[in-house]
């Protein structure tokens, strides 16, 4: 059982879940997601400053290697490197079911005191503002019969 609270290849959530930030930068996490995160050390970041990532630790220590042995792009990887770090912080999920989000990270996507939204992606958990949100979606939307015809070429069922 202790093996499998520190897997980040936990199931992940299906959906799209509303999650509040409170006046104390306290993310109050849905259940699904409460189940898939608690018990394991997390790391909470963004690397592009628009959306947050709630990472497994272990599943963030996979992104630091990958960061920390790049030979072609050494100053892309330090500039993603020091963006996570300048945004980031490590946190647990607590006995009522938050996660404390670091403060420029919520000055950053300008979630204080906010309803978000809350999607798991390859075993991360996107945070996204509202903005964020009405944009990914209005991108997804664009277009979507022909990816769906091209995902059914594929094989998508």
């Amino acid at each position: 059982m202790e093996d499998e609270v520190k897997s980040p290849l936990r199931e992940a959530p299906r959906g799209i879940h509303n999650g509040h930030v409170d006046d104390k930068g306290r993310l109050k996490l849905p259940v699904a997601l409460d189940r898939f995160l608690k018990g394991q050390r997390l790391f909470i970041t963004s690397l592009e400053g628009r959306i947050g990532r709630i990472y497994p630790l272990p599943l963030w220590q996979e992104n630091e290697k990958l960061l920390f042995e790049d030979l072609e792009d050494p100053e892309g990887a330090e500039d993603l490197s020091f963006t996570a770090d300048k945004y980031g912080d490590y946190a647990e999920v607590d006995s009522q079911s938050r996660v404390l989000l670091p403060a420029p990270l919520r000055r950053k996507l300008g979630i204080e005191n906010a309803t978000v939204q809350l999607r798991e992606f390859k075993g991360v958990i996107h945070i996204l503002s509202s903005e964020v949100y009405d944009q990914k979606d209005r991108r997804a939307v664009d277009g979507l019969d022909e990816k769906v015809k091209k995902f059914g070429r594929k094989g998508i069922k």
